[in-house]
């Protein structure tokens, strides 16, 4: 039996090496696989980004090549391009004309304007204010055409962009390098409207080495460059290049949206640099799942296979083994029945100790808590109806949480009616429902046994609020009036220990305790993020769908 014993030992000690080995191999190769499927993706997505750019810059050349003298300072001088434009099938915005006019010509372009029949032809400034003398270039940049010619657009015409924080420097730029030069991101047509660039050519006139205007043309920065499919194995932020820190993202309506910037030690995101209009744009990829989670996974597949190969064929081995010796050695078999029999029955004997030394410490603690058997068997029958009403709660939400102000219940603490509440009704998380609801047990049940200062119950008010500092922190504050550390009775050590440690610990905060001049305090502080949770409860809810939502 020894013998067989050691062989068998022998055999599945070199069954879990070579488990252990095979999956230390699969997590090595489905890394590598994962991080070189998600990097040629990123290199795929950066270079379909740069295409769709370089082909608005080549469309801004092109059209720049289509001014001729003397339409260059004229209020149509959009003309010539309105087909083209549309002939490239772009997603543009609004393309226009800004002429560089010299101050003495100011009045014969005011004059050309409403020539053309816009509907605002003086010249003001770009937030459609009136002009300053004062503060107008010379030579000043003038809005003089739009396309699409529609009422919103027209609407633009004769304002001056020298002063705009935005297309005032970007114009600046495209004059003294005179090349198509891109703008920082911003908001596009109104307050409120889709957030885009500008991309801005400089034109000469024929034989000049001066511009003496620009092209200019909006694209959405959402189908721009953060365009992505749902099913893609990461989602794409630009780095703001007005901040560093911020990254800009869109949303499955192309709504773009400033978020900080996320880093991760564990999965660090890919970066790629795309050029457009003379500058360079960072991508920020974030992969969706994290390869070295799921290779993680994959291993520990091949890792519980490789394990249960093992545990099949020492079984096997040491079935036929077995009963080989059972011919041969009925007694040797019997007497290693028994004893397997005994070690059995030691170990449940050993498992069932433990269980009455669980249970023993428990109504210990409450037995220590309560002034005789009754008020004990009070105590533990409460605390049990606590948990068994927050599981109750748990499951008519189908575990999505529970709402705060259900927790004080009647059915769930003692004497609610004399508990006044204030606060929020926020939905917290299951793991701290149950925390909580135990804690406002021990607090409820505590001061119905505290003797007042007038002869009557003390006043209880619960209050909480949330606050948003560094981070969204939940403040719980439970105050017994008519009460005092004299007339009080003192907390017990189950209580203390749940009040103090348990519950804090829980929901990864902070708690003290005091005494005012006429009322006794309790103050629980916590992370909203462990208090709410969405994580938990967004990950319940998926699995409880019946439909895998997309």
């Amino acid at each position: 039996m020894v013998r067989l014993g050691l062989i068998i030992g022998l055999m599945a000690i070199i069954g879990a090496i070579i488990s252990g080995l095979a999956a230390m191999k699969v997590y090595d190769q489905e890394l590598s696989i994962g991080r070189i499927a998600l990097a040629r993706a990123v290199d795929t997505h950066a270079g379909l980004v740069q295409e769709r750019l370089s082909e608005r810059e080549l469309l801004a050349r092109v059209a720049v090549g289509l001014f001729r003298s003397p339409s260059i300072a004229s209020a149509n001088a959009l003309q010539p391009l309105r087909a083209s434009i549309y002939a490239f099938r772009t997603d543009f915005v609004v393309a226009s004309w800004v002429a560089r006019v010299p101050r003495a010509d100011l009045g014969r372009v005011q004059n050309d304007i409403k020539a053309a029949g816009f509907p605002n032809p003086t010249l003001r400034n770009a937030d459609d204010n009136t002009l300053n003398p004062a503060t107008l270039r010379d030579p000043a940049s003038v809005l003089m055409d739009v396309e699409p010619l529609n009422d919103e657009n027209r609407s633009f015409v004769g304002r001056i962009l020298d002063a705009h924080p935005v297309v005032g420097p970007m114009l600046a730029r495209a004059a003294e390098e005179s090349k198509p030069v891109s703008s920082d991101p911003f908001v596009l047509l109104r307050n409120g409207g889709p957030v885009g660039i500008v991309l801005a050519s400089p034109v000469k006139a024929d034989g000049a080495g001066s511009v003496v205007g620009f092209l200019t043309i909006s694209y959405r920065l959402a189908p721009l460059m953060l365009a992505n499919d749902e099913l893609s194995l990461f989602s794409v932020a630009l780095r703001d290049p007005r901040n560093a820190s911020n990254n800009l993202t869109a949303d499955a309506d192309g709504n773009v949206a400033t978020v900080p910037l996320q880093l991760d030690a564990d999965n660090p995101p890919l970066v790629r640099v795309v050029s457009f209009g003379a500058r360079d744009w960072t991508l920020i990829y974030y992969a969706k799942t994290n390869p070295a989670t799921r290779a993680q996974e994959l291993a520990a597949i091949i890792m519980l296979i490789g394990l249960a190969l093992t545990v099949v064929l020492c079984g096997l081995f040491g079935y036929v083994s077995y009963n080989n010796l059972r011919l041969s050695r009925e007694i040797q078999t019997r007497i290693g029945f028994e004893r397997r029999l005994t070690a059995v029955i030691d170990e449940l004997n050993h498992r069932v100790k433990n269980i009455l030394a669980v249970i023993q410490s428990i109504v210990t603690r409450t037995l220590r808590h309560g002034a005789d058997i009754d008020i004990a068997r009070e105590l533990l029958i409460g605390r049990i109806h606590a948990m068994s009403h927050v599981v109750s709660l748990l499951s008519e939400s189908q575990w999505q949480g529970v709402k705060l102000k259900g927790l004080f219940e009647p059915r769930a603490i003692p004497h609610a009616d004399r508990i006044a509440l204030s606060g929020p009704d926020i939905i917290v998380s299951a793991r701290a429902a149950q925390s909580l609801s135990l804690l406002f047990f021990e607090l409820a049940s505590h001061a119905d046994e505290g003797l007042s200062l007038v002869g009557k119950h003390p006043h209880v008010v619960a209050g909480w609020n949330v606050t948003d500092e560094v981070e969204p922190m939940f403040h719980f504050r439970w105050e017994e009036f008519n009460t005092s550390a004299a007339t009080r009775r003192a907390d017990s050590e189950f209580g203390l220990v749940l009040l103090d440690r348990v519950a804090p610990e829980a929901l990864g905060g902070t708690s003290k305790r005091y005494f005012t001049d006429v009322s006794y305090v309790y103050e629980l502080t916590a992370p909203m993020a462990t208090v709410v949770d969405e994580t938990e409860m967004d990950r319940t809810e998926r699995i409880g769908a019946p439909v895998r939502k997309r």
